[in-house]
């Protein structure tokens, strides 16, 4: 490999946070995948509402459009009794995405994304800049 430069291709999201202080909206992305490449994640109304009353979550996260009032309600009843922290993303589809609950085609895009309201962070894999942000982060 003599005088060979490699391409090395770095995810967006990834990209934005190099050199920059994260922010939460950068910083909560990475987290939810670091955490279910790690298995770490619960995603939907059961699996969450088992983590957490199981005291295994560390941070829980709804869609911002989730249009059942008593779905938001309940989870969030849930994380003030267990002491979880809740924080928002934007919508359904976005947190669907950051969960896995898509297809990714040849270009690396995501299609069929299928919407999830709640996700809880059980397990965050390993340490890391966008960690420490997220649980330093007032609601």
């Amino acid at each position: 490999m003599s005088g060979e430069e490699v391409a090395v291709a770095v995810p967006t999201d990834v990209a934005a946070a190099i050199g920059e202080p994260m922010d939460v909206n950068t910083a909560l992305p990475l987290v939810v995948r670091k955490s279910r490449a790690h298995g770490g994640l619960a995603r939907g109304l059961h699996e969450a509402a088992k983590a957490i009353e199981k005291h295994n979550a560390h941070l829980c996260v709804i869609a911002d459009d989730c249009d059942q009032p008593d779905y938001v309600k309940l989870v969030k009843a849930l994380c003030a009794d267990h002491n979880v922290k809740v924080l928002r993303a934007p919508s359904a589809k976005t947190l669907g995405e950051w969960a896995g609950l898509c297809k990714i085609d040849s270009e690396g895009k995501a299609r069929k994304v299928v919407g999830c309201s709640c996700v809880v962070v059980k397990d965050y894999g390993e340490q890391h800049e966008a960690v420490e942000v997220v649980q330093q982060h007032k609601d």
